[in-house]
């Protein structure tokens, strides 16, 4: 799904762990900004032994954020709690009562053939007790998509079994420090994931089979700090958009305005893309000059750019 503003509003998505006892001071006081989503990790960033521990971590701070947003006005982002298995999903929907109308979804990683029905039965079964429509967002980072005899079927045999909850699923998310940790790699700061050949034709097929009907996001830049490390986060976003991913995961607040201006539409772009879908379609011809008398836009060529590009003004601005 592609047809609405909510798809491409996640913008950048903070990544901090489940059992951060700061997270919820932080947002009340704003320290991280606006214009961003927040995803409470209880996967990877938890030892196994503290788990349950950090699911109650979680239910206190959304508790504290639920509460607060009815004394007070901030910026409270799209929160996505990003489980460990399918069975979470329950549990948590359980445990954190009337904090989940806060939630806007779950982050659902290691999406793979083996545990694909798991996860979208427990999100269709988290809609029927939920007031409000809760989102998914698949992550494609298993091994199994390395292997090029069965990638393809892997692939479209995943978009299938999605296509039950096409409107539930905000993004496809994919997992750029995990597929290159199938091979070894850890790109430098002057390098973009895109260079890694690799990891890039992963990337690509992921766009290839799912970027025509859903916002396939892009993957996390590691560097916030140092020499060069906003110019390499920009770079790889100007990769990113040339590769048809849209969105950022960053893991540090100090990347979030970096990443929110480079996905921001020239202005010129907007004006192109408002003036192709108001194109008069009873004309003789449906193609002509730009006003800037630089490029052609054309109408059937260039509509789903234009619908696409005036979504992310709206979510980004402009430039």
């Amino acid at each position: 799904m592609k047809d609405s503003k909510i798809y491409y509003s996640v913008g950048p998505l903070l990544y901090c762990p489940a059992n951060n006892k700061s997270v919820a001071g932080h947002i009340i006081e704003q320290r991280f900004g606006s214009g961003f989503s927040l995803a409470l990790c209880l996967e990877d960033t938890i030892p196994d032994a503290y788990v349950e521990e950090a699911e109650h971590i979680l239910a206190h701070t959304l508790l504290c954020l639920y509460r607060q947003t009815m004394e007070q006005s901030f910026f409270l982002p799209k929160i996505f709690i990003r489980v460990r298995r399918s069975q979470q999903v329950q549990r948590l929907m359980h445990l954190l009562q009337e904090s989940m109308s806060i939630v806007t979804g779950f982050i659902l990683p290691g999406f793979s053939p083996d545990n694909a029905d798991d996860h979208i039965h427990a999100v269709i079964s988290a809609n029927e007790r939920s007031k409000r429509q809760l989102y998914m967002m698949p992550i494609y980072e298993s091994p199994c998509l390395v292997d090029l005899r069965s990638r393809y079927e892997i692939l479209y045999s995943l978009k299938d079994r999605l296509r039950q909850v096409e409107d539930l699923v905000l993004n496809i998310r994919v997992g750029g420090n995990d597929l290159c940790n199938i091979f070894g790699f850890r790109r430098q700061v002057t390098r973009s994931i895109h260079e890694i050949g690799p990891v890039a034709s992963i990337l690509s097929d992921i766009v290839t089979v799912y970027g025509t009907d859903y916002v396939v996001s892009g993957p996390v830049w590691e560097y916030f700090s140092g020499d060069g490390w906003a110019q390499g986060l920009a770079s790889e976003i100007a990769d990113d958009r040339a590769c048809g991913l849209i969105g950022k995961t960053v893991i540090h607040p100090a990347q979030i305005p970096v990443a929110n201006d480079a996905f921001k539409v020239p202005a010129a772009d907007l004006h192109d893309a408002v003036s192709i879908l108001n194109w008069d379609r009873s004309s003789h011809s449906l193609v002509a000059a730009d006003p800037r008398s630089e490029r052609m836009d054309e109408y059937k060529t260039h509509y789903n750019w234009a619908r696409q590009t005036v979504f992310l003004a709206e979510v980004f601005g402009t430039r």
